[in-house]
């Protein structure tokens, strides 16, 4: 008996023919990435509603979205003051989950590539000694 509504399997199904796309973890939850940078996920923090996927995407895209769908489309509290969207996966369509991945993959492959292995600086509230002489 199949569930009622999407799974983050027919997520990565349909994500995973996408250029440059591969499945992985963040947060303890399955996403997928491009270019090493998460563009969509199962949202996981509580303040999310369960069976909620993640879409990255301009805030302001996110905003028109809310408003044309509220019963689709969502913000929570962890998540207002980042570029994406929530999305409540038992009410979503196959041909509308396939848009929202293809936009989401462009937002963030807009992005520059996150580089691999490298670590800023830490740096120092306290201020730098002088050199001896």
């Amino acid at each position: 008996m199949k569930t009622k509504g999407l799974t983050f399997d027919d997520v990565a199904k349909v994500g995973l023919t996408l250029p440059g796309t591969e499945e992985a973890t963040a947060w303890g939850g399955r996403c997928l990435k491009v270019n090493g940078r998460h563009f969509t996920g199962m949202a996981i923090n509580k303040s999310a509603e369960p069976n909620s996927l993640i879409i990255h995407i301009d805030t302001a895209q996110r905003d028109v979205l809310i408003e044309e769908q509220p019963e689709l489309y969502y913000t929570a509290s962890h998540y207002e003051n980042y570029p994406c969207v929530l999305v409540r996966l038992s009410r979503l369509r196959a041909d509308v989950l396939e848009d929202l991945l293809r936009m989401s993959h462009r937002f963030v492959s807009a992005r520059h590539p996150k580089r691999a292995g490298t670590k800023r600086p830490r740096r120092s509230s306290r201020p730098a000694k002088a050199a001896r002489s």
